[in-house]
């Protein structure tokens, strides 16, 4: 790449140059990734190993969205189209459903280990409640993507999922009919459980995954305990 002839710079650093100065690349890759961190270990990579295993989830479910029916009478025949007919498609499917498992696991497991380090103490409160919510959202995310191949291990692992709400005191028959969209599980639980699926969770998910983020880089992280502590 040839050099400028006024700064001797090339036109990948002029680029980077004019980026910087409008958008502050450097102040970011600073503050982000190049900041001060205490010794840690390989446990401190689950919270990244999430973040990852969240971006994957949201890319194999926008493929899948491509050929799955939320309809009664479509989505399984579509689930099987998928599988067995689209390039691919067994894999993409495979890598969204057993990510999901792994994610709840990975998930967990930080924050256990958030917990034996005393990431919950001062002044890390808010960020420990933002990864203990985190968690239960995943939870609900993997809840509403059960029902969305509409066999009967869906069907069925939703009918009792739902009943467990509605044994909740006093609200837990309306949770119920909200959740089915009525007194039974159709056509309306269906359309609920995928809107909840691909839009309302995805949405707190990255809202709370910003200021999880938010919280780690300003606060910083929790160095390991020593023997004496």
């Amino acid at each position: 790449m040839a050099d400028s002839p006024v700064t001797g710079e090339t036109k990948l650093e002029g680029l980077y140059r004019w980026l910087d100065e409008r958008a502050g690349l450097t102040t970011i890759w600073k503050t982000v990734f190049a900041r001060a961190v205490p010794k840690t270990n390989w446990f401190y990579t689950l919270g990244s190993a999430s973040m990852v295993l969240a971006m994957l989830q949201g890319i194999t479910g926008m493929l899948l969205t491509i050929y799955y029916v939320p309809s009664p009478d479509k989505a399984y025949d579509s689930i099987n189209f998928i599988m067995n007919q689209v390039a691919f498609g067994w894999l993409i499917r495979g890598m969204h459903h057993w990510g999901a498992t792994l994610l709840v696991i990975v998930v967990f497991l930080h924050m256990l280990k958030s917990y034996f380090v005393g990431a919950y103490k001062y002044p890390r409160e808010i960020t420990w409640l933002t990864g203990g919510v985190l968690l239960l959202v995943v939870l609900v995310m993997g809840f509403s993507g059960y029902l969305l191949p509409w066999n009967q291990k869906a069907y069925w692992a939703t009918s009792v999922g739902t009943a467990i709400a509605g044994a909740v005191p006093v609200i837990g028959p309306l949770l119920e009919r909200i959740l089915r969209g009525g007194q039974e599980i159709g056509a309306v639980t269906l359309a609920r459980f995928y809107g909840l699926h691909i839009w309302w969770i995805p949405i707190i998910v990255l809202g709370m995954i910003g200021v999880h983020l938010y919280l780690v880089i300003r606060i910083g992280i929790t160095a390991p305990p020593e023997r004496d502590e």
